[in-house]
């Protein structure tokens, strides 16, 4: 009689890896571990542990929240860009409180003679009136520092919204593009030698972005109203006051806001960036146009 010395079968029960004390038989799809109920985690095929779904979660890329208007960030990211402008315009009264050549060779100007005796202008050359004389402001005179003052509150009342809801690029485009706005209208209209300072031509596109997003996605849009007409009334019965600022702001502000606002969604981004450089070459083309006529016979 023969004798079978071969060795026992394996009997052991395999137990979850996390937990010795638990029998199961399921394994992880991507470690081969066993893995108890409480371990186990829904896969597209079969179950992973959790070792593993954290490992393949860390190389997952989170979205991005995103406002109505395509906005990146959350909603309590820092204004970082209306906090600048508003730093910049205080930076600039301060160079004015300095010195008035700051005012000078930095307002808004068609052409005209300067107090130093120089010719200068926006006719002459000196294009970049156009853009800085929307960070100064009147510092004496009939206003004096209620004129910074009251601009400044605006920027800071209305600028977080929109910066938050349209995000910092088209913000920024947006407030550049309405002083940018109030200085051609100007610069169109006006007489040559007539010159202006403020940021209020970029504050009323600010107002008019706010009142045409509010109406498109159902905001209130009381408050803004308001406080448009107050400051349209003050515009044209106060002297001294730059309409064209104010309404050529206006204008640019609500016509930019609507263009992001109305943006089909399929193509919103492309709307989002033809819009603000087409905004920028009519209105270049109409300062060339004035330049032009402005330009002596020769």
């Amino acid at each position: 009689m023969s004798t079978d010395h071969s060795p026992a079968p394996e009997t052991s029960v395999p137990t979850c890896y996390r937990h010795p004390g638990r029998e199961t038989y399921v394994r992880c799809t991507r470690c081969d571990r066993f893995i108890c109920p409480e371990c186990m985690r829904d896969a597209a095929v079969g179950h992973q542990c959790v070792e593993c779904v954290a490992e393949g979660n860390r190389g997952v890329r989170r979205a991005v929240p995103r406002t109505v208007l395509g906005a990146r960030g959350p909603a309590s990211a820092v204004p970082v860009v209306t906090y600048t402008l508003i730093g910049a315009c205080v930076a600039a009264y301060l160079a004015e409180l300095a010195s008035w050549r700051v005012v000078w060779e930095f307002m808004m100007l068609g052409r005209g003679v300067l107090p130093d005796g120089a010719v200068g202008g926006v006719a002459e050359g000196e294009w970049y009136r156009l853009f800085t004389t929307m960070f100064l402001h009147q510092r004496g005179g009939t206003f004096g520092i209620t004129h910074i003052l009251f601009n400044m509150w605006a920027l800071w009342a209305v600028g977080p919204a929109l910066e938050q809801v349209l995000g910092r690029w088209r913000f920024l485009a947006l407030y550049v593009l309405s002083g940018l706005g109030g200085s051609v209208l100007l610069y169109l209209v006006g007489a040559p030698e007539e010159s202006a300072v403020g940021a209020s031509g970029a504050i009323f596109g600010l107002f008019g972005a706010f009142f045409v997003i509010g109406r498109r996605f159902g905001g209130p849009v009381g408050p803004i109203v308001f406080l448009l007409v107050i400051n349209l009334i003050i515009t044209f019965s106060v002297p001294n006051i730059s309409w064209q600022g104010h309404v050529g702001g206006l204008v640019v502000g609500a016509a930019l806001a609507a263009a992001y606002a109305y943006a089909p969604a399929a193509r919103r981004n492309l709307v989002h960036i033809a819009a603000p450089l087409l905004t920028l070459a009519l209105l270049a083309t109409l300062v060339l146009v004035r330049t032009a006529d402005l330009s002596p016979a020769t």
